[in-house]
């Protein structure tokens, strides 16, 4: 249980320095040696005019690397990864700090964060040649944080929803039968043991194509878009990596760009986003239409906000089409902050008045989303997991 001044203290850090004496007449002691540098880290970005970092206002070149990397020492032996995370984000916003994302040793201080992330690629194009292996460090601990996040799931997602027929000599643990090993074996189940002893393991075999599904992502890589990019593109990489499918990555503005070779890195793909600009929906839809050679074994992903800035009749309308082609067509969302949706809802509505599911749901559905689809089963248990919109 705290004291009262110790409540005191967390209010006068709350507050700022200028309620010092307020605090002091209400038997409130100094701060100790870390609230104080603690107290000096949040001023630097929630202070009055007068607090900011360096020298407290005097001079007029802006802040400078150092006091800025101090800064940033502080903020990580003060307080945990998530409040660092917000506060760095705050110094963007508030203080203009593009220098944090722009310099190769404060880069190598941030706390890596999706916002943060997201921000960097879109000042990509500005980032000094001395800062890019910076940046894409950065970048990579992303990557590799969603990636651990995600990985096992989407490869068990893609294999427990193909039923690949042949079997395989070739061992491999993600490739076991389970119902066949046990169809096989339930004459030796052992009664002591309460188990199936398995005279013989069978696996599917991964070489096999006869079930060969393609997955086409169509992902809008406009400025609100940032997180929704970071996680289609692992997500990417992860499927493009497995023999089972075959994947092909699109990216779009007013402008296509088939980033499918890229798929082998997912911060080389993500570096080959151009974030920013105005948006064609219908004419990447177009585009995807022709990567279609077996419509009943395409599992299509459009990934946008829906905030069409070209034919919307044209969107709707080939949609449909690959729709009644046989392809399987669902439509993820744009997330935001903490997996808030973005998106027109009025063309989310339509979409989904055509019996296309939109989804506005966040990373960690997405492999049971996947395998669903692949199975071919509905998508409406998804509700409780993500928000499905049902229209108008």
């Amino acid at each position: 249980m705290i004291t009262q001044k110790e409540q005191i203290s967390r209010w006068r850090l709350i507050l700022g320095a200028e309620t010092e004496k307020s605090f002091s007449g209400m038997g409130g002691s100094p701060l100790s040696a870390e609230e104080a540098l603690m107290d000096g880290a949040l001023a630097a970005i929630y202070g009055g005019p007068g607090e900011s970092f360096g020298d407290g206002g005097r001079g007029g070149n802006g802040p400078s690397s150092p006091h800025i990397s101090k800064w940033l020492g502080d903020l990580r032996s003060l307080f945990d990864s998530e409040i660092v995370a917000v506060v760095q984000n705050d110094a963007i916003e508030r203080k203009g700090l593009k220098q944090l994302l722009l310099e190769p040793e404060l880069l190598e201080g941030l706390e890596p964060d999706m916002n943060m992330a997201s921000t960097l690629l879109m000042l990509k194009d500005q980032i000094p040649k001395k800062s890019k292996e910076s940046a894409r460090a950065f970048i990579r601990k992303i990557v590799e944080q969603v990636n651990r996040m995600l990985e096992s799931d989407v490869r068990r997602a893609v294999t427990a929803a193909l039923n690949r027929r042949a079997h395989s000599p070739l061992p491999s643990a993600a490739a076991i039968d389970f119902a066949g090993t046990i169809r096989q074996n339930l004459k030796n189940y052992n009664p002591a043991l309460k188990a199936i002893i398995p005279e013989r393991v069978l696996f599917f075999d991964r070489a096999s194509r006869v079930n060969r599904w393609n997955i086409i992502l169509d992902i809008d890589q406009s400025g609100s878009m940032g997180q929704s990019i970071i996680y289609s593109s692992i997500m990417a990489c992860i499927l493009a990596s497995m023999q089972a499918v075959q994947t092909n990555v699109v990216a779009f503005d007013t402008e296509i760009m088939d980033l499918t070779p890229l798929c082998e890195d997912p911060v080389d793909l993500l570096f080959g986003f151009q974030m920013g600009g105005g948006t064609d929906i219908a004419k990447s839809i177009a585009y995807c239409q022709t990567l279609v050679e077996s419509p009943t074994k395409t599992l299509f992903f459009l990934i946008s906000d829906l905030e069409e800035g070209g034919n919307r009749a044209g969107l709707l309308r080939r949609l449909e089409e690959m729709k009644d082609d046989g392809v399987t067509v669902i439509v993820l969302l744009a997330i935001a902050d903490g997996g808030r949706p973005y998106y027109d809802t009025v063309t989310a509505g339509r979409i989904a008045a055509m019996g296309i599911p939109c989804f506005a749901c966040t990373p960690e559905v997405l492999p049971v989303l996947l395998e669903r689809a692949l199975k071919g089963q509905s998508l409406e248990g998804l509700d409780s997991q993500a928000e499905m919109k049902k229209g108008g």
